[in-house]
């Protein structure tokens, strides 16, 4: 995909892995959506990008531990754009971001979950009316190759609670999704992939959780920007990637039944009726 002139909005992305991505895709001549929680970084993105001699991108503040800010998030880029060409997922916390023990979001909902799952859920169903608007379209859900099954009788893990485990569900719940949204999709010209996009990268995600880095941003940026943007994969739906290349995830991403009960919750918990 030709990415001058398209639109693309990406979560996450004033910091880490979503802020390389962001200003590769506005030096590529995109216009970009950036999203975040700190008005100060976002500032500092957009500085320098303009200062490479871009155009300026927009960014949207939200704390997506809301669901009422996700939906507002949605509202407010749909109202700001007559397409979208690329809605990459990518904001998420780790197993230790604001400490290991167990947090919820301002809805009840257990955090890592929340945020890492539950909003991109929503927002892509709120955004799908405008990618397919714009098709040929795509959206890439940044998961991980860390990934625990999902329990149904405690999805929130009230028992036993582990930051790890936390973060490895909410991963394995977008990687789900992504094979349950394909088959949705098919024949409508918007495709739908994960992947994970590095390993330890240095981010302020990976260091909070006490972890020497392995990767670099630009490692994990290039396999982000693959699945948004590659020839190779126009095509491709519902795949999981690690890097550049295709793998496969957890048995139960593979699962129909156990897809089909998150999906259903997953409706509950948002407010989606229909989907």
């Amino acid at each position: 995909m030709n990415m001058n002139g398209k639109t693309v909005f990406i979560t996450g992305s004033t910091d880490g892995v979503g802020r390389y991505v962001a200003a590769q895709l506005a030096a590529a001549g995109a216009t970009v959506l950036i999203h975040g929680r700190d008005r100060a970084r976002a500032g500092s993105l957009i500085a320098e990008i303009r200062a490479q001699g871009y155009a300026e991108p927009i960014f949207y503040q939200a704390d997506l531990s809301s669901l009422d800010t996700a939906r507002a998030l949605a509202q407010a880029v749909l109202a700001g754009h007559k397409r979208l060409d690329v809605f990459i997922s990518n904001a998420g916390i780790g197993s230790r971001t604001q400490g290991p023990e167990r947090q919820t979001s301002a809805d009840g909902h257990e955090l890592r979950f929340a945020v890492n799952y539950l909003a991109g859920f929503l927002l892509a169903y709120r955004l799908l009316p405008l990618l397919k608007a714009s098709a040929p379209s795509r959206i890439v859900n940044v998961a991980s190759l860390g990934q625990h099954p999902i329990d149904f009788d405690d999805v929130m893990i009230t028992r036993g609670y582990n930051g790890n485990r936390a973060y490895a569900q909410s991963k394995l719940a977008q990687i789900m999704f992504t094979i349950d949204l394909a088959s949705e999709l098919k024949g409508s010209a918007v495709t739908v992939n994960s992947l994970h996009p590095a390993t330890y990268m240095n981010t302020t995600m990976v260091r909070q959780g006490g972890i020497t880095p392995i990767s670099t941003v630009e490692q994990g940026g290039e396999a982000i920007l693959h699945l948004a943007a590659g020839e190779d994969v126009a095509d491709k739906s519902g795949l999981f990637f690690n890097g550049l290349h295709q793998a496969q995830a957890n048995p139960q991403a593979y699962d129909a039944a156990a897809r089909s009960r998150l999906h259903k919750l997953s409706l509950a918990l948002t407010g989606l009726t229909a989907a």
